[in-house]
C-alpha cells in the first residue's frame, strides 16, 4: 500500500507549536490514528525497536510521529515529564480529527515514548481507545531513577548527557553539543563526568534526581502511579527480561488487571532495553526470542480500534532456560515457594545454597576497595546489559558466591524472586549488588536476575530481584554472588568499607503448581 508523508502542526491551550510527521495510508479511509509522543526527534520513530511508521500507516492507519514541547522542532521548554499530561490529552482531541481520521486513537512507544503514553491516558481524552506501554515506570523513583534506593548510575547519566545534548543543539549550542556527545562515549571511565554535566546543562533533571535520594513530593507529583487510580482502558504491556524497567512495566500490569473493565495482556521478552532481537549480552536465544511486537500490536490495534476479532494471552512470558514461550492466565503468585539458606564456614569454598537452613548467623565478610571496585557485567541496569560469563568475576575474593548442589531434576520458576539479607558495617549507609545465576556443569557462570540496594548501618532486608521466567536443567547449580560495588551501573563508594553478612535466604517462586495456558 503506498504511504505518503507529511508534516502537521497544531497549537496547544497555551499557544505552543507541537510538530509531526503524519504517514498517510492510500484511500479514503477513514482510518484510526496511531500516535508516537517522543523526545528524541520524531524521524528515528523508536525504529530501533519497532518497523518503520510506514509500515503502521501500510496496514491501514494514519500514524503520528510527534515531537514533545521543547523537542525536535516543536516549540516550548522540554521539561521531564510534566507537560505530558495535557499535552498528550490535546495532541489526542487533535489527531482524532485530521482528515481521513475515524476519530479513534491508539498509541504505542517504548521508554519516554511509554510514559507519554500512559500520561496521555491519565488525561482521558475520549478519543483514545487503547495503549501498548513498553519499558517504562509506573513509579518514577523505584522503577526508573533509583532501585530499591540505590541511584542508577550509569543509565540515568548516559540518559541525562544525551537530552542536553539535544537541548544544546537545538539552543545553536554546538559547543556543548560535540563535548556532550564525545563525553557520553566516556560515561564508563570517571565518575566525574557528571561535573560536566552540570557545568553544560545546570538545569538538567539530573541534578535533581542526585539531590532527592529519598521518595519525596517530588517524584510523587511525576509518577504515574499517583494518578492513574481512575484509568480504565485495554493495555498492551511489553517489558524486556534485561530491561532497567520491567519492574514498573509489570507494577502497572497487575495494577491494571484490577482496576480495569478491559483485557491487559502482558508480553516479557528475552530482551535488553534495545534492541530486541534473540541476541542479548553473550547469548543467543534462538528464532522465538526475535520480537514480534510489530504484528502483534496491529492485531491489538485492529481488534480495538478497528473491531476485528482477535484473542490475546493475559501473560506470554520467554522463557531464558527452554528458549521458549510459556503461556500464563494470572501473574505467578500463588506457586510454590522455593527456599535456599546461604551456608559458610567464612571461606569461600564453603559457600553454599542449601535447602536447610544449616546455621544461626553467617560470618561472612566483603571488602570493598574503591581503587579495584567490581566492575558492572550486564544485568539489567546497565547500558551494555544482558547475561554475560562471569566467572572472571566471581573468583573475585571481594564477591562472596554461594551455590547450590547440581539439580537432580529441572527447576523452573518464574515471577517474583526475593532475597532476605542482614548485613552490618562500620559506615552509615552502604549498597550491595546481588547477582543469581545458572553454573553449567563446563563450569560456565550466566546471570539472570540481580539486584541493588541500599542499606542502612546495620539492617534486615528483604529485597525483590529482577522478576524472571527460568528453566534450570539437570546438572545445572544456582549461583548467588554478592558485593559492594557495580561499577558504573550504581555509584562507586569513595571510601575502603568493610561489610559483615550475617543471614540470607533466597525465596524463588517454583511455577510447578501455577496455571498456564
Amino acid at each position: 500500500m503506498l504511504v505518503t508523508k507529511e508534516l502537521v502542526s497544531f497549537y496547544t491551550s497555551d499557544a505552543t507549536r507541537l510538530d509531526g510527521d503524519l504517514y498517510r495510508p492510500e484511500g479514503e479511509g477513514p482510518w484510526p490514528v496511531l500516535l508516537m509522543r517522543q523526545p528524541y526527534g520524531r524521524q528515528i520513530a523508536s525504529t530501533v525497536v519497532y518497523a518503520h511508521p510506514q509500515w503502521y500507516a501500510s496496514q491501514g492507519y494514519l500514524v503520528v510521529i510527534q515531537d514533545v514541547r521543547g523537542c525536535g522542532s516543536s516549540q516550548g521548554e522540554f521539561t521531564l515529564f510534566e507537560h505530558e499530561i495535557e499535552d498528550g490529552r490535546e495532541t489526542v482531541n487533535w489527531a482524532a480529527n485530521l482528515p481521513g481520521s475515524n476519530g479513534l486513537v491508539g498509541m504505542y512507544g517504548f521508554s519516554y515514548q511509554g510514559m507519554t503514553q500512559l500520561y496521555t491516558a491519565i488525561g482521558q481524552p475520549t478519543s483514545l481507545k487503547t495503549i501498548c506501554p513498553a519499558m517504562l515506570a509506573y513509579d518514577l523513583y523505584e522503577d526508573w531513577a533509583y532501585e530499591n534506593g540505590t541511584f542508577c548510575y550509569e543509565i540515568s547519566l548516559a540518559w541525562a548527557i544525551q537530552l542536553a545534548a539535544l537541548r544544546a543543539k537545538k539552543q545553536g549550542d554546538l559547543d556543548a553539543f560535540n563535548f556532550l556527545f564525545q563525553t557520553s562515549k566516556n560515561i564508563t571511565i570517571s565518575p566525574k563526568v557528571s561535573e560536566y554535566l552540570q557545568q553544560y546543562a545546570p538545569s538538567n533533571f539530573y541534578h535533581k534526581w542526585r539531590e532527592y535520594s529519598q521518595n519525596n513530593d517530588y517524584w510523587q507529583k511525576l509518577s504515574p502511579k499517583t494518578y492513574i487510580d481512575k484509568l480504565n482502558l485495554p493495555m498492551l504491556h511489553i517489558g524486556g527480561a534485561f530491561d532497567a524497567h520491567l519492574r514498573g512495566t509489570v507494577k502497572l500490569y497487575r495494577q491494571m488487571s484490577k482496576q480495569a473493565d478491559y483485557p491487559q495482556s502482558l508480553v516479557i521478552g528475552p530482551w535488553s532495553h534495545l534492541p530486541w532481537g534473540n541476541r542479548v549480552g553473550e547469548l543467543d536465544y534462538g528464532s522465538e526470542a526475535i520480537s514480534n511486537i510489530d504484528r502483534l500490536q496491529i492485531r491489538w490495534f485492529n481488534h480495538f480500534l478497528k473491531g476485528e476479532d482477535q484473542s490475546f494471552t493475559p501473560i506470554s512470558w520467554f522463557d531464558l532456560g527452554n528458549r521458549s514461550w510459556s503461556l500464563f492466565s494470572t501473574w505467578p503468585t500463588k506457586a510454590k515457594e522455593t527456599i535456599f539458606y546461604l551456608t559458610s564456614s567464612g571461606l569461600g569454598s564453603t559457600r553454599k545454597l542449601t535447602p536447610v537452613n544449616q546455621l544461626e548467623q553467617l560470618n561472612d565478610v566483603i571488602v570493598h576497595d574503591p581503587w579495584r571496585a567490581v566492575p558492572s557485567l550486564g544485568g539489567h541496569n546497565s547500558l551494555n546489559a544482558g547475561p554475560f560469563e562471569r566467572s572472571k568475576l566471581d573468583c573475585r575474593n571481594d564477591i562472596l558466591c554461594y551455590t547450590s548442589q547440581a539439580l537432580t531434576e529441572p527447576l523452573s520458576i518464574a515471577g517474583d524472586i526475593v532475597i532476605v539479607l542482614q548485613a552490618q558495617a562500620e559506615a552509615e549507609n552502604f549498597d550491595l549488588v546481588v547477582i543469581l545465576s545458572e553454573l553449567k556443569p563446563n563450569g560456565e557462570i550466566y546471570n539472570f536476575s540481580q539486584a541493588f540496594a541500599h542499606f542502612p548501618r546495620s539492617s534486615f532486608l528483604e529485597i525483590a530481584l529482577q522478576p524472571v521466567h527460568k528453566t534450570l536443567a539437570i546438572g545445572d547449580c544456582l549461583r548467588l554472588s554478592i558485593s559492594a560495588s557495580s561499577f558504573p551501573s550504581i555509584d562507586l563508594y569513595p571510601e575502603l568499607l568493610t561489610v559483615k553478612l550475617l543471614y540470607g535466604e533466597l525465596k524463588l517462586c517454583n511455577i510447578a503448581e501455577v496455571e498456564t495456558i
